[in-house]
């Protein structure tokens, strides 16, 4: 399970010292934790999968907001905590793969142009759930209608 593996990760990083690893692994836990508790239920590794990306979306923006801000060392910290964060997440699909199934849907559903958008998201998100951020499913969406 992705639960236990972060943990063991985060007993070795505290072995070797690692303090970047053990922070960004403690608070990841701290947010898988919070989830728990939220949801009242033990949590699915595709639950898990959810935190880890609205994790490594936080590290993303930071980064893109400290280099605009001139804080290269702070958006490099950050950086450093995404790759961490990205090593627990599953492979993205490919953009070719995503488009191929959103040109499927759209023949499904009959879309005939940007007013069916929200019909085709909601079915190509279903499809994709978990494996491709919504954001890119978006722009090839409104790329293709």
């Amino acid at each position: 399970m992705l639960l236990e593996q972060i943990q063991e990760d985060l007993t070795a990083a505290l072995k070797e010292k690692n303090e970047l690893q053990v922070s960004t692994l403690r608070l990841l836990l701290a947010e898988i934790h919070n989830r728990k508790i939220e949801k009242q239920a033990e949590l699915t590794d595709e639950d898990i999968v959810a935190v880890l990306r609205k994790e490594a979306k936080k590290r993303q923006e930071s980064v893109e907001a400290f280099q605009k801000g001139d804080r290269q060392e702070l958006a490099d910290k950050e950086s450093n905590e995404l790759t961490i964060l990205s090593k627990y997440l599953p492979q993205e699909m490919d953009p070719q793969e995503l488009e191929k199934i959103v040109k499927e849907v759209i023949s499904e559903v009959g879309a005939q142009g940007a007013g069916d958008f929200g019909k085709v998201m909601g079915v190509v998100m279903s499809k994709v759930k978990g494996r491709i951020d919504g954001a890119k499913v978006s722009e090839v969406v409104k790329k293709l209608l």
